[in-house]
């Protein structure tokens, strides 16, 4: 028997009864569209972190505030709350620490700002003339904050372009108009491009104000609630952790590094922390998905019993004609993989269709990958092989004899 001889007889097995073996299908296609739809969600929530976190800066080592901890009794006010970093800590980084691009000092809170009869409560961001070169802001309209605003503590503002959109409507010109943030009010002298990220850290819903203004005006204090350093190159990132670790320790007379009043994080190691937190739910989804594969199998070796019992007189025949043991076993097993493979496809096509709709409609930024598709089907054609063997095995095994009485 050969293979044109197997796949015509496997034709006709199953376009005898379309009904049954499309139901049959149904249960990989489900299954195979689940897993490449979960898996695509799941790699595009990973691309959608990691450029997210790219577009705030590249080579960035992020310092924040810590409550210093001590002997006895300690009240923590939580990481990022305590007021121990101050704008010369970040000069004494430019200053002395080598490797260093660029610095900047941030003051960040989140208050309400109300213009024109609207208002909204977004993140108000005090920041040095550097903060552009080191977290990748680009101006689109009017002109970013000078020196000479920080020297005279100028009450002026640019707005992220969400900010600017809650604020004066969808892509109005903002420049020079005003603002009132916590009642105080501050001239709007430019507008950032838009980089398109969501969430509290979102760039587009912001607005930056002056550094020292934000400390006069708003927080009352001289603290900064944190200080972005920009590397010149990726492979100098730790080094540079290290060396603001030591010097800050040094000016905050603090001589065991497990009291610091501090915490240093690059983003190299914040990078690769949130790539593996998502492809373990990546692996979650597709492991869940896959459950609907395995009943998928279910259902196939189901059918090729049901299959074996209602043509054991044909069994009989072929073998009393004389086919062989094998023929009869690749006969089946080729009706069994024939089915998965089938649904392989359709469940392919299904699964980048979900994935297609979710990002059309801006639910998710989804990523199907070839390696998802390739373990699609090689999972739907093990399926059928694994699930195939024991129906065609035994349909391999029937007596001939026994075979040809069969009612």
């Amino acid at each position: 028997m050969n293979f044109k001889d197997i796949l015509h007889e496997t034709y006709s097995a199953l376009s005898a009864n379309k009904v049954r073996s499309g139901l049959t299908m149904l249960g990989i296609v489900i299954g195979i569209s689940s897993v490449i739809a979960m898996v695509s969600i799941g790699n595009g929530a990973q691309g959608s972190i990691k450029s997210s976190i790219q577009s705030a800066g590249s080579n960035l080592v992020t310092v924040t505030p810590g409550a210093q901890q001590g002997q006895g009794f300690q009240v923590s006010t939580g990481r990022g709350a305590a007021r121990t970093l101050k704008p010369a800590d970040a000069e004494a980084i430019a200053g002395e620490v080598a490797s260093v691009k660029a610095v900047s000092a941030e003051l960040t809170s989140r208050y309400q700002v109300a213009a024109r009869g609207t208002n909204t409560n977004t993140s108000i961001v005090g920041v040095t003339t550097a903060y552009p070169d080191v977290r990748n802001v680009v101006i689109d309209e009017g002109s970013w904050i000078t020196d000479q605003n920080l020297r005279n503590l100028s009450k002026v503002a640019v707005l992220g372009p969400t900010a600017r959109n809650d604020l004066f409507g969808e892509g109005a010109s903002a420049t020079g108009q005003t603002i009132r943030i916590n009642n105080v009010q501050f001239k709007v002298i430019g507008v950032t491009v838009s980089k398109g990220g969501t969430g509290f850290n979102n760039q587009d819903d912001m607005i930056f104000i002056p550094l020292t203004s934000a400390q006069k005006f708003l927080a009352g204090d001289t603290y900064v609630s944190s200080i972005s350093v920009q590397v010149v190159d990726a492979d100098s990132m730790k080094q540079v952790q290290q060396d603001i670790t030591d010097l800050l320790l040094a000016r905050h007379k603090i001589s065991d590094p497990a009291l610091a009043d501090f915490s240093t994080f690059n983003q190299a190691d914040l990078t690769a922390a949130i790539s593996t937190v998502t492809q373990t739910f990546t692996i979650l989804l597709g492991s869940v998905a896959g459950i609907s594969l395995l009943v998928g199998g279910i259902g196939i070796m189901n059918m090729m019993l049901t299959t074996v019992t209602e043509r054991t007189r044909e069994i009989g025949l072929r073998k009393a004609v004389g086919a062989k043991r094998r023929d009869i076993n690749r006969q089946f097993l080729a009706e069994a993989v024939a089915l998965t493979f089938l649904g392989g496809v359709v469940g392919v096509i299904l699964g980048w269709l979900i994935s297609y709709g979710v990002t059309y409609f801006g639910i998710l930024e989804t990523q199907v990958t070839l390696s998802s598709v390739l373990l699609a089907f090689g999972v739907s054609a093990a399926i059928g092989i694994a699930f195939g063997y024991y129906p065609a095995r035994r349909a391999a095994g029937l007596n001939p004899i026994d075979a040809l009485r069969y009612e």
